[in-house]
């Protein structure tokens, strides 16, 4: 799957939006990327979570024990790309501030986990989810997303496979660009923003 067969996919699900937009960080950006609104659709999820699952080197899939993936955004992606690479996809998700497994899930000390994520843009909820299963006794191998927005800038301390990078520029909320600050701010993800 090439860049502009992911961006078709996103486009033809009403998932590429343009606005001014509040991302879980706290940074600004003109573009938003949807997934759930990409991810609605199985067939459309699948073909997705293949594309990626190809991506990732052959030396990683052979070391994958288990897919754990973040709520909210990263839970889809995370099962397809269980699916995809036949191995059981659990998620972590923050009740209290900070991710922990919960609704029986467990990691079995040493095992070898690939975390997947919807999109990336700092880092900063993949390196607290990585910390997380290294808390519950596994290893996070590799990292996967759909998108990667950090510019390539995100470092996870794990091999980082993205199915798409996008360079949108994104912008503290005090330095927003005057044409952007003209528009209404929204909050369109799972997250209050920091």
């Amino acid at each position: 799957m090439t860049d502009e067969d992911v961006l078709a996919e996103f486009r033809a699900a009403d998932a590429l939006l343009e606005g001014h937009f509040i991302l879980s960080s706290g940074l600004r950006s003109p573009k938003y990327l949807q997934c759930a609104r990409v991810l609605m659709d199985g067939a459309r999820a699948e073909r997705l979570a293949r594309a990626l699952a190809a991506r990732i080197p052959a030396d990683i899939r052979e070391q994958i024990d288990v897919v754990v993936s973040p709520a909210m955004g990263g839970v889809i992606i995370g099962h397809e790309m269980g699916r995809a690479l036949g191995k059981p996809a659990i998620f972590l998700e923050r009740p209290h501030g900070t991710f922990e497994l919960r609704r029986g899930f467990t990691i079995d000390p040493g095992s070898r986990a690939l975390m997947v994520e919807d999109v990336v843009t700092t880092g900063l909820s993949s390196r607290e989810a990585i910390d997380a299963v290294r808390r519950a006794g596994g290893e996070v191998v590799a990292e996967a997303s759909l998108v990667d927005r950090s510019s390539g800038k995100a470092d996870l301390g794990v091999p980082f496979v993205p199915l798409i990078r996008i360079d949108v520029p994104t912008y503290e909320a005090d330095a927003v660009p005057d044409d952007l600050a003209a528009i209404p701010a929204i909050k369109p993800g799972s997250r209050a923003a920091a």
